[in-house]
């Protein structure tokens, strides 16, 4: 073969391995995100009766608020349904969902332990790379808040008035007294998963506040600039910074989040906070012990702020696969703190297994019912609670 011949060759090989790398870069880029999505938030089988009239229009009239869901983590369009994860528009409406908090997690270690992580590693860079976020948000924790908070502003604009975004309590009542007109209708809060976003800046609470954040968690899986977590090194209490935050926090009338906080930052929050507290997903010891979940003595001190604790439904807070679990949480802490200081606190799309999605939980209120429970409890435990709550926290107007 002449050399002209080979150097052609050589230029079409090159070329094929060009194109072929293409073809594998949009291939990864375009099916990634929903492989991921698919493996990191399956859902079960729910084990029950379906619900009949009576529970039907029960679970129709409620008005349901859920604490937590990561759902503008993963690369889905939540204006449309989808077969896998756990919340969309659709599923909301499915579901008679009123209210769905979306939290914004922007770092997570790995490999992820429920003790002793530190923050020297982060999954979610990858996933911001995988599903194309800007550039900025692979370098920054508050840029990849402030992109998730485009994302859901953006599906508000998408829907035409189907979703509201609530910022405010004159928001929140304006949406309630349209919604007994319309229950076809749904609308969210923005919250953020550990204030490692606010990049050691007290400056950056106002400009997440003015994204329309409304709900900050203190620390996420590690130990933060803020708090200790949980999770954890060192699981420390709030730094200096972070009872400066927690003040500034207070007075834009942000709730304070105490999911995942080291057991001292909790009490220093309680000690310092005037204004009532949430854990947003949780367990509880009484029923599943472990270092994720509460004490009593916490359902204690969260109940004496006038907050309400979200329970989860994933099996590391209720030590089951299944909704029996989680209405025996719930009942836990009915029986220790009061029907008023109880909530759903789901974690959908949360890297977790969860039983049912946001479509399904006409199968929470049918087994509150089977557990005893009458119907003014029915709508406390399943939204009334949050709603009353918010009503008193967000800021006026």
């Amino acid at each position: 073969m002449n050399k002209q011949r080979m150097g052609k060759v050589l230029r079409l090989g090159f070329s094929a391995t060009i194109i072929l790398v293409i073809f594998m870069a949009i291939a990864i880029f375009s099916v990634g995100p929903s492989l991921v999505a698919k493996r990191f938030n399956p859902v079960g089988k729910v084990a029950s009766q379906a619900p009949g009239t009576s529970l039907q229009a029960l679970h129709q009239s409620l008005t349901i608020a859920d604490l937590h869901a990561d759902s503008l983590l993963w690369g889905r369009d939540l204006s449309k349904f989808a077969t896998y994860g756990h919340v969309d528009i659709p599923r909301l409406l499915q579901g008679n969902v009123a209210l769905q908090m979306f939290t914004v997690v922007t770092k997570v270690p790995t490999p992820l332990r429920l003790e002793g992580n530190s923050d020297r590693s982060d999954n979610i860079t990858k996933l911001a790379i995988l599903q194309r976020w800007p550039i900025s948000s692979w370098f920054s924790l508050k840029q990849r808040a402030l992109h998730q908070a485009k994302k859901l502003q953006a599906l508000e604009r998408k829907t035409s008035g189907q979703f509201r975004l609530i910022k405010t309590q004159q928001d929140l009542n304006q949406y309630l007294a349209q919604r007994q007109q319309n229950s076809s209708i749904t609308a969210g809060i923005l919250g953020l998963e550990g204030a490692q976003a606010l990049e050691g800046r007290i400056d950056n609470v106002d400009q997440l506040y003015d994204a329309g954040f409304r709900m900050i968690g203190l620390a996420h899986f590690f130990d933060t600039e803020v708090s200790g977590s949980a999770h954890g090194e060192n699981r420390g209490g709030l730094t200096p910074f972070g009872l400066e935050a927690l003040k500034r926090m207070e007075n834009l009338g942000l709730v304070i989040d105490l999911a995942h906080a080291s057991s001292q930052a909790f009490d220093e929050v309680i000690q310092h906070t005037h204004h009532p507290v949430l854990v947003s997903h949780t367990g509880v010891q009484g029923t599943c012990e472990n270092a994720r979940n509460l004490s009593d003595r916490q359902l204690q001190q969260i109940a004496q702020t006038g907050g309400v604790i979200g329970i989860g439904f994933w099996e590391t807070a209720v030590c089951g696969d299944d909704v029996g679990a989680i209405v025996r949480a719930i009942r836990y802490v009915v029986d220790q703190v009061g029907i008023d200081h109880v909530a759903l606190g789901s974690d959908f799309d949360g890297a977790v297994r969860v039983p049912l999605d946001a479509s399904q939980l006409h199968y929470i209120t049918q087994a509150l019912q089977q557990e005893g429970f009458n119907e003014p409890e029915i709508r406390k435990i399943m939204g009334d609670n949050v709603i009353s709550l918010l009503q008193q926290l967000l800021p006026a107007s």
